[in-house]
């Protein structure tokens, strides 16, 4: 049988549905700034929706110079009178939330617009316990003489990577509406305690005899007391986020996507293993959240001026010298999360380049630029060589990233306070150069330039 032809008058069903929404994603190795940016933009969008990750994420926000540091909680929070949305895609530790929560209420934060989605998983106390323990496993040295010492991730600890295991696993996953029916819930903790208890004791006897306190076995009744009272205090904050966001978007509402941690930690297109256990991307949003690309017409893509990275993997412009240790403290690089201190390097053009292009990034926010105030000189990594073979394409795998060597172009740097410029003709001309140069190479336009940690110490075009 013959397909009709379509009919004239249907073209118009065919036309994109309008991008409405915004992303706003971080392109290196996390703690790039994006809560700042999300603070500066939220007010012209409906709601600010987290997509993934958990309490394994670290945004600061600077207020008229209070500081605020949030984890699981929307940066759009600081927005009064907008929804913040924790969706689907998030892993959820309701006792972190729940601190996050009396913290901001107490500092006269209103947060009566923070939504969660009855979807989103939960982290328990035991995903913690797991966390730990496989890490003190792959940190012990081997025996062999293959491969690094260490094969540990550096994860925070905070449970995320088991609790999306379980996601994967089904039968053991616990979901935020669990929380709100006992006997659901009583059936799953009763199972998943069965399996992570033998799990945590074949993770200690692997771990060795100094792990022996890391780990504990856990109770039915132990978990069940824990997490019922959290449940019925976030019961009125738990929604179907889905269809809330898709009524939203319908009445041309806009939405703000906030990602946690970043694309070069993604658990696809990242370093590989050193990453973290959720999609960062924008490619992220879709399944994190069930509101199609297509409703995606601008991605930010934020960048810090250099290159810093929390935990084990490559960093193939790491500075382990008096600059690397000057632009940590200038910059207060240190974990929002952990306070560990980041490890610092120059900035990777190549790395951005790619992160820029998985993300379709319409306009780039450079952070930090004031940090590297007084340096004589600024070294950018435009290329790397490999096996001595030079290229500009981003290998997403970390023995082949261990093995790049980076390949320079020197500026001139620029020993003037910018803190107090607000357009880039207040920036010095070596300032300037930098800017331009980073637009060069990633192909986008930097619509933010921030001098400074607070609201008004930013240059927006």
């Amino acid at each position: 049988m013959a397909l009709s032809s379509p009919r004239s008058d249907s073209a118009a069903s065919l036309a994109p549905s309008p991008a409405v929404c915004t992303a706003v994603v971080g392109l290196q190795w996390g703690d790039e700034g994006k809560g700042k940016v999300v603070d500066l933009i939220a007010p012209d969008f409906a709601g600010i929706v987290r997509y993934n990750g958990g309490a394994n994420a670290g945004h600061s926000v600077v207020v008229k110079g209070e500081r605020y540091a949030l984890h699981l909680i929307p940066s759009g929070i600081l927005a009064p009178g907008k929804l913040a949305i924790i969706a689907n895609g998030v892993v959820v530790d309701p006792e972190v939330l729940i601190r996050e929560l009396t913290g901001l209420e107490q500092r006269g934060v209103d947060t009566s617009g923070l939504i969660i989605s009855d979807r989103a998983h939960v982290v328990l106390p035991y995903h913690k316990a797991e966390d730990e323990l496989r890490e003190s496993v792959l940190g012990r040295a081997r025996a062999d003489a293959e491969g690094p010492a260490s094969q540990a991730i550096g994860t925070t600890k905070r449970g995320i990577g088991p609790a999306y295991a379980d996601k994967a696993h089904r039968a053991t996953a616990v979901r935020v509406r669990d929380l709100l029916r006992p006997d659901a819930l009583r059936t799953k903790v009763e199972l998943s305690c069965a399996i992570k208890n033998a799990t945590v004791r074949g993770l200690q006897q692997a771990a060795g005899p100094d792990a022996a306190q890391i780990g504990r076995t856990f109770t039915p009744d132990e978990i069940m007391s824990w997490a019922l009272p959290l449940g019925a205090a976030l019961r009125p904050r738990v929604k179907d986020t889905t269809y809330l966001m898709h009524e939203l978007v319908a009445q041309g509402k806009p939405l703000l996507f906030e990602g946690a941690n970043a694309a070069l930690l993604d658990v696809d297109h990242g370093t590989h293993p050193f990453v973290t256990s959720s999609s960062t991307t924008v490619l992220g949003i879709p399944a994190g959240t069930g509101i199609p690309g297509s409703r995606i017409g601008t991605v930010i893509g934020v960048m810090k001026a250099y290159s810093t990275r929390v935990g084990n993997g490559p960093l193939p412009t790491e500075l382990k010298n008096p600059v690397g240790d000057r632009i940590r403290e200038k910059g207060r690089e240190y974990g929002t999360t952990t306070g560990r201190p980041r490890r610092v390097g120059w900035l990777d053009l190549v790395a951005v380049r790619y992160s820029a292009m998985l993300n379709g990034v319409t306009t780039l926010a450079v952070m930090l630029l004031d940090v590297l105030s007084g340096l004589d000189e600024l070294n950018v990594c435009v290329a790397y060589d490999i096996d001595g073979q030079q290229t500009d394409r981003f290998p997403a795998d970390a023995d082949d990233l261990d093995r790049a060597h980076p390949v320079y172009r020197t500026l001139s740097g620029f020993g003037e306070d910018i803190t107090k410029a607000r357009s880039r003709a207040d920036l010095p001309a070596a300032a300037r150069a930098y800017v331009e140069l980073i637009e060069s190479v990633v192909g986008v336009p930097a619509g933010v330039i921030s001098v400074g940690p607070d609201r008004v110490q930013t240059i927006r075009s």
